[in-house]
């Protein structure tokens, strides 16, 4: 593919990795699946076994591409000098300036390296990405296709609908972020309802709520201890090995109910241990990111994404403004640093793309039949975005999985064939499934 498709006909190239994935059945569906990979920056192929373990190739054909600047595409936009980063700042204050000032200097390492190296880091974009599907389409001369991406997959296949509509028979998104709404200060608005929907589960359950109650206090007394005194202690890695020191302090307190890393389920029984002097669920948590691999996630993707596409006209005081609404009575360091994407607005001061906001930041009209699939628990792209998106598509099929976190199908049987009945019937899957549905139970420690 062209790296910079507005160089028109000249310029670097790029190769991207695509494998394809057999449909199980023996007389498959005419028209296959396109997945888009989340992130932006995760490697599409190693979703392949989540993907087949749902049954996503049951009746399709399965085609998976590696994004422009991921893993298996060449050049890559990985970026060893933020991972390294990342397992070091387990041991420091998550939002303190200092570990802010290391991750932009990793940030920065890299990026000289990608651009020394030739890469026009602005090419690295939602528009090109979508382009490049557009293009495969052809290259594989399919008529017809379906769609499903989760994350900022589904920001990438809003788009793709978008600029490319030919030839798209329908699209599932799941766990939702629209291009129209996605920037820093959303994210709190998404950790604001996920995080919300936890709390109020185990408030509606007699046995949670007799166990844990007043847990929404109990979450603010915590972040605001942590904060004001953040804990260091050792923690075991979760493949086993040396234990590493990590430090609690709100900023990580707050990312690790985000990320998921302690599950859902055992959130009432973390923060009440971890109220009673037991922090060791949530260090284990933070020490995860320990363990993580080295030039393995497309961090370049991600920053060139984000500081085209969602940084840009939010200021660091709407960021603020945003927590606050959320959270209101936490302490402002905590706040100032969106979920996920710390020091973001420093960080692209260094990576330097330019402003694609007027072209990205659209909302996606479309009488493609489209499945919207959310999960309650989600605390990085909140369920309630699929009605944003809905309002534009008239076609639309919204599901709501009740105590299922980020991407739903992989979770829930019941999502994963709701799915499988959109692409046999895109304008009348069976949802029946989902009235049955209850939040699987918390888990009770004595």
């Amino acid at each position: 593919m062209p790296e910079n498709r507005s160089h028109r006909g000249h310029g670097r190239t790029v190769r991207l990795a695509v494998a394809i994935i057999p449909a199980v059945t023996a007389r498959p569906a005419e028209e296959p699946v396109v997945f888009m990979e989340g992130g932006p920056g995760g490697d599409a192929f190693d979703s392949i076994p989540f993907l087949v373990a749902s049954g996503v190739n049951r009746n399709n054909d399965l085609i998976v591409m590696a994004q422009r600047g991921t893993l298996h595409s060449q050049p890559n936009l990985t970026c060893p000098e933020i991972d390294r980063f990342g397992a070091r700042a387990v041991g420091l204050r998550y939002d303190a300036p200092s570990t802010g000032r290391l991750l932009v200097r990793a940030a920065q390492e890299c990026r000289q390296r990608l651009a020394a190296a030739g890469i026009d880091l602005s090419a690295y974009n939602t528009t090109e990405n979508a382009a490049d599907f557009a293009a495969l389409r052809g290259a594989l001369g399919i008529e017809r296709w379906n769609v499903y991406g989760y994350s900022y997959g589904t920001d990438l296949a809003l788009t793709y609908l978008r600029r490319h509509p030919q030839g798209i028979r329908s699209v599932a998104v799941d766990s939702l972020a629209p291009p129209k709404v996605v920037n820093l200060p959303w994210t709190w608005d998404s950790a604001g309802e996920g995080i919300g929907e936890i709390l109020a589960a185990c408030e509606a359950r007699p046995r949670c709520a007799t166990r844990y109650p007043h847990l929404r206090r109990t979450l603010d007394e915590q972040v605001r201890r942590l904060e004001a005194q953040p804990l260091a202690l050792m923690a075991r890695l979760p493949g086993g090995g040396n234990p590493v020191r990590v430090v609690l302090d709100g900023g990580a307190l707050i990312n690790i109910l985000v990320a998921n890393t302690v599950k859902a389920v055992d959130v009432p029984a973390a923060l009440d241990e971890l109220a009673h002097g037991n922090p060791e669920r949530f260090a284990r948590a933070r020490a995860v990111d320990a363990a993580a691999p080295v030039g393995v996630f497309a961090h370049g993707l991600t920053q060139s994404v984000a500081c085209a596409e969602w940084v840009p006209g939010r200021s660091e005081r709407d960021l603020l403004r945003a927590g606050r609404r959320n959270f209101p009575g936490w302490p402002d360091t905590v706040l100032a640093q969106a979920p996920q994407l710390p020091f973001e607005h420093q960080v692209c001061q260094v990576w330097k793309v330019p402003d694609r906001t007027a072209i990205q930041r659209v909302a996606t009209f479309s009488t493609v039949p489209t499945l919207l699939l959310s999960g309650t628990y989600d605390a990085k792209t909140g369920a309630s975005w699929a009605r944003v998106a809905a309002r534009t598509l008239p076609r639309s099929t919204s599901v709501r999985i009740p105590g299922i976190g980020h991407w739903v199908v992989p979770q829930s049987p019941c999502a994963a064939d709701v799915l499988a009945s959109f692409l046999a019937r895109p304008t009348a899957p069976d949802t029946g499934c989902v009235a049955g549905l209850e939040p699987p139970p918390f888990t009770l420690t004595p």
